[in-house]
């Protein structure tokens, strides 16, 4: 099978093409055949040598998120059959090999495919769409009528944050540049902020729970738009030093995250999607073979939504 493997740290351009033995399932495994692969942040900062190298080894095939179809099913599999439509965030932050042809993981590491929902869609909703559902959902707790502030609102989790807090009732509020207030606010977000003209912890005072993209110093900031006992939930608390002990000088609270493989939350996410309250926006689709080019869309951080590979078969 083709495959898209990283044989040394530093540059997407570490990565090449290669053709390799595809994977066997074992027992309560399933054998995907990959249509497409979602490109991640992440799968930018892990080829540069940052992020999960450190539970990864060279050479790995790349990626996480991936949709496709069931080919073959384990010993003990009983969650799905061949040919059934699935997407999934497998070994989530072990090498799940989702760059290439085909992918096995446990069964419970994927959900059912909406029919609403396409491939490359699937394939862009799974790291994403598990960050904001268990940020919002499982971390925050968010409730109807409570005031949510969503950093990079037009961004890949971003802008599935925005649709999920709306769908559980919330009033939202999103950071943007002024090109993507209308993306945003066709989202459904209440108001949005230009985070590159207005000091978003001035403009925004009083949330209930803010969903930080970014570490640092722009974690600490936002810290001071939340009303006293609210939450921050930091997706990047691991480059936040003193975010805590700031949160406790504040009379706020905050938190760090990391997104796990979660079968529950992507069928969450999949009867959102078949309601019509979610929709994935790709912003850009390329073929297998243009993976570097994919991390260097992702790593210039000006794209809208998400970038996939698409990788064999009919969308």
């Amino acid at each position: 099978m083709r495959a898209v493997r990283q044989d040394e740290w530093g540059s997407p351009e570490g990565m090449r093409l290669v053709e390799t033995e595809a994977p066997v399932p074992v027992f309560g495994e399933v054998l995907v055949e990959v249509r497409a692969a979602g490109v991640n942040p992440v799968d930018c900062y892990t080829a540069r040598g940052q992020a999960y190298n450190r539970v990864l080894d060279l050479p790995f095939v790349h990626g996480w998120d991936v949709a496709g179809v069931v080919a073959e099913v384990g010993y003990g599999t009983t969650r799905f059959r061949p040919g059934d439509r699935v997407f999934g965030m497998p070994w989530f932050p072990r090498a799940a090999g989702a760059y290439a042809e085909f992918v096995t993981a446990p069964a419970r590491h994927f959900a059912a495919l909406p029919a609403e929902l396409g491939f490359p869609a699937g394939a862009a909703l799974p790291l994403a769409g598990l960050s904001a559902w268990q940020m919002l959902v499982d971390v925050a707790g968010v409730r109807p009528g409570q005031r949510v502030l969503v950093t990079a609102a037009a961004g890949g989790v971003g802008h599935l944050a925005v649709q999920i807090a709306k769908a559980l009732g919330a009033y939202v509020i999103g950071t943007a540049s002024a090109a993507k207030h209308a993306f945003v606010t066709a989202l459904g977000a209440d108001e949005v902020v230009d985070y590159t003209t207005t000091d978003v912890a001035a403009a925004v005072r009083d949330a209930d729970v803010v969903l930080q993209m970014f570490g640092g110093d722009a974690a600490l900031d936002a810290l001071r738009c939340l009303r006293p006992g609210g939450i921050l939930v930091n997706a990047q608390s691991a480059w936040t030093p003193g975010m805590h002990e700031r949160a406790a000088e504040l009379g706020v609270r905050a938190s760090g995250f990391l997104v796990e493989p979660d079968h529950v939350g992507l069928a969450a996410l999949a009867d959102l999607a078949r309601e019509g309250a979610l929709e994935v926006h790709v912003g850009r689709e390329l073929p297998l073979s243009q993976a570097v080019e994919a991390h260097r869309l992702v790593s210039s951080g000006r794209t809208v939504g998400k970038v996939v590979l698409t990788v064999g078969g009919p969308a």
